[in-house]
């Protein structure tokens, strides 16, 4: 028979007891103090190991999220105010290059007093200001969520896998639309057109209305508003940068050139010394002599240079005034007086072929 198990008395029983390891108080949280400072440290303070990880949850990621928050509002903050700042010293002198327009750009481009017009350029910065704010605002925080995200002990990678999958369908699905922002912001910077241009942009020509960053909005001398996406401007015309030139072309027929040419000057320095008109020269009106030969006789051009907001009244008064010139001194009458037309037929059913003038 198998010897009975014997007994001891109660002081081996407790001696076995104490002589059994006892279970250490394990980490419920499941964090490596040897990996943070802090924990490290409560854990030396302390001796307690549950504290000491406890602390790392109640202690340290709330702390590390708050200060990616302050940092984020801090770079956001110091970003947005030095765009404020750049948009301010924009209706200056010293203007940064990115705000310059695309031909001020230009080494030892001319410059035209008339071509900066300083409200035109504030509207412009405020433009290109308030895109910039948006996107600082847009990838500083974003950085911030995925980083407050990583302190949470979230992965990542299959989250990032994920955006960037939506990013290249969202490209795909959205090329239009990618397409019509990135010209409407290269448009601003480059200050093709603003409100209140006139331009040709192809199929639609008129005054802008509104300027966006995906559409511009255009209306013409019919009243018609038309709506345009900005990638699909493929040229822009634009009539109101800067200075104009008035083209008038006269015909005098067969009359002397040199008589008509005395005319029209005479007729083109009263429109440049009227009032009215004499704040939209840039420089005075010039007849420049015979531009073509018709059947008609010769035409002779006159040109006078102009703001973009003048050209319009100064073209329609030097019009005037020349055809005025011309009718005054005879010379109309002489163009009406060589045109050859056919006459009527005779009055007894057979054709008049004699020629005559009017």
């Amino acid at each position: 028979m198998p010897p009975r198990p014997q007994y001891g008395t109660k002081a081996h029983v407790i001696a076995a007891l104490d002589a059994e390891p006892s279970p250490e108080t394990s980490p419920t949280v499941g964090v490596d103090c040897s990996e943070d400072p802090l924990c490290q440290q409560m854990l030396d303070w302390t001796g307690n190991g549950w504290l000491a990880e406890s602390s790392f949850w109640l202690i340290v990621k709330p702390f590390r999220i708050l200060l990616i928050l302050l940092v984020a509002l801090l770079i956001r903050w110091a970003v947005h105010r030095m765009i404020k700042r750049l948009v301010r010293t924009s209706t200056h002198t010293s203007v940064p290059t990115i705000l310059k327009p695309l031909r001020e750009r230009i080494p030892n481009a001319p410059t035209d007093p008339t071509a900066v017009v300083p409200e035109r350029r504030r509207q412009r910065a405020e433009a290109i200001g308030s895109v910039l704010r948006s996107a600082v605002t847009a990838v500083v925080f974003s950085i911030a969520v995925l980083l407050v995200l990583s302190e949470l002990n979230f992965n990542l990678a299959p989250l990032l896998a994920s955006a960037g999958i939506a990013g290249v369908a969202l490209g795909f699905g959205a090329q239009s639309l990618v397409k019509d922002v990135l010209s409407g912001v290269f448009m601003l910077l480059e200050d093709q057109y603003g409100v209140g241009d006139t331009v040709d942009l192809g199929e639609a020509t008129g005054v802008v209305e509104a300027v966006g960053l995906r559409i511009t909005t255009v209306r013409d001398g019919r009243g018609v508003l038309w709506y345009i996406r900005n990638g699909e401007i493929i040229r822009v015309g634009n009539k109101s940068q800067g200075w104009a030139m008035v083209i008038v072309d006269m015909p005098i027929g067969f009359a002397g050139v040199e008589e008509a040419t005395a005319v029209m000057r005479a007729a083109a320095a009263e429109v440049a010394a009227d009032p009215d008109l004499a704040a939209h020269f840039v420089e005075p009106p010039d007849v420049l002599g015979v531009e073509q030969i018709t059947v008609d006789g010769a035409v002779i051009r006159t040109v006078a240079k102009t703001t973009s907001d003048g050209q319009f009244d100064v073209g329609r008064e030097l019009r005037r005034r020349l055809s005025e010139a011309l009718d005054t001194s005879g010379i109309t009458a002489r163009i009406a007086a060589g045109r050859m037309f056919p006459r009527p037929a005779a009055g007894n059913g057979e054709a008049d072929n004699r020629g005559g003038a009017t």
